[in-house]
């Protein structure tokens, strides 16, 4: 059995109003919206998802929209920054997209060799658009406003702040396949030789830098992929070998899911890549119906009542 992981399954993180983020993330951003749905623990908020055609592992990114959350605070144990691919040549055009749009951001820069713009979204979540180094030949999400030419292709790298890093490398390595490729001061980047896309974790040592908190604008959870149950539990094992506590398995509906607590602190998921989001909606109407879980159903009514409305 092929237990390699190839990289990120999807990222989860938390933002305030919904509509808010519903029309960044499909209009300004031009994701594909994949699917609407509910949070497992508390039916009355959103759980959006947000990536490509059919949203493939490695390009979803998804949201609890909570209307009152305090904003967070990007610090040490926890993961601070998404960075997506974008193609050579479409950094102009992303900056000027976001100047249009009134979004705080930097001057295009360079990590690693390859050319870098940061923002952030409307809640403050820490975004880069990355021209890797590598053509990155996924098929994106088009709209009328972004062609294939600048479209994002999906996730390059996420990045972890810790307070030591040593730790976290040691599992990326010993448990999950990973390498060390390229260190640039205190930032340590490791990637998945299994995988082409999607495979980078950048481990950022910020000694003595005070503790973050996870609530508006931040990275809740990431998760790898696994490519299905077996390999889910041969990971699982692995991580319970070495003294940390990892969940039973979780039916997510479109994946299932293992969550555990890496040593530095940031919550990670192994996610399985089976069903995926055609198991309730054919690819030509992802995301444009209000999809609950089976034990939810009972209470459609009240809950399409409470939730805002996205149109």
């Amino acid at each position: 059995m092929d237990q390699a992981i190839t990289g990120l399954h999807h990222i989860t993180a938390i933002s305030g109003n919904a509509k808010k983020n519903f029309d960044f993330y499909t209009k300004t951003m031009g994701l594909r919206f994949v699917k609407k749905t509910v949070n497992f623990d508390d039916p009355h908020t959103y759980h959006f998802y947000y990536g490509d055609k059919t949203g493939t592992p490695g390009t979803i990114l998804t949201f609890f929209p909570w209307e009152d959350i305090m904003a967070g605070r990007r610090g040490t144990h926890m993961a601070t920054e998404i960075g997506y691919s974008i193609p050579e040549g479409s950094i102009d055009f992303w900056q000027k997209r976001l100047e249009a749009a009134n979004m705080i951001y930097n001057k295009p820069s360079s990590k690693f060799g390859e050319i870098y713009l940061t923002f952030l979204d409307p809640d403050g979540l820490k975004i880069e658009l990355t021209v890797a180094e590598k053509t990155d030949d996924r098929e994106p999400w088009v709209t009328d406003a972004i062609s294939a030419d600048h479209a994002l292709r999906g996730f390059h790298h996420v990045t972890l702040t810790l307070e030591d890093i040593q730790p976290t490398a040691d599992l990326l390595v010993s448990v999950f396949g990973y390498k060390l490729e390229k260190n640039l001061a205190n930032r340590y980047r490791f990637v998945s030789p299994a995988g082409d896309t999607a495979n980078y974790i950048d481990l950022v040592e910020a000694k003595g830098e005070p503790r973050g908190h996870v609530a508006g604008g931040s990275v809740h959870h990431i998760a790898f992929r696994m490519k299905d149950d077996a390999m889910q539990e041969h990971y699982r094992e692995k991580i319970e070998a070495m003294g940390l506590h990892a969940t039973q398995q979780l039916d997510r509906k479109y994946f299932r899911s293992v969550y555990f607590r890496e040593p530095g602190g940031v919550l990670f998921e192994l996610a399985t890549d089976t069903p995926g989001f055609t198991v309730d909606e054919p690819v030509d109407q992802l995301g444009t119906h209000l999809m609950l879980p089976a034990q939810f159903e009972p209470q459609r009514a009240e809950i399409e009542q409470k939730l805002i409305k996205l149109d």
